[in-house]
């Protein structure tokens, strides 16, 4: 029988592992989209290019942040995770109503409930 705090560690570090990989499908994911989209087609395309590029950009970092078991602290993870959270709802909401983009969109929020979840495991900050 595992204890509250075994079991507390357990879903923090499946949660971290969860948000790590959901990251890594997201930034690839985006990647490809914004690889896409033809440079100069329109401020509407260079919009999703760019929000493609910057999803894939964050998604990457955060990825590397719980990945590598970096000596960041609590905090640090906090704000890596809650501005990745932020750059997928917006990536997915860019890439809305683009044909061809749906599995774009649903990977970014599938990221962002992840980073959501990942949060939830995190104590709260101090204030």
């Amino acid at each position: 029988m595992t204890t509250t705090s075994e079991q507390e560690l357990y879903r923090y570090l499946e949660d971290r592992f969860a948000c790590a990989q959901a990251c890594a499908e997201c930034s690839r994911a985006c990647a490809v989209r914004a690889s896409l989209v033809e440079p100069g087609g329109g401020t509407s395309q260079e919009f999703v290019r760019r929000k493609g590029v910057i999803c894939a950009e964050v998604c990457d970092a955060t990825n590397r942040v719980l990945s590598e078991g970096s000596q960041a602290d609590e905090e640090t993870v906090r704000v890596q995770v809650e501005w990745c959270r932020q750059v997928c709802l917006e990536g997915a909401h860019a890439f809305d109503g683009h044909p061809g983009a749906e599995r774009t969109a649903e990977a970014c929020r599938t990221c962002a409930q992840a980073c959501t979840d990942f949060l939830g495991t995190l104590a709260s900050p101090a204030h």
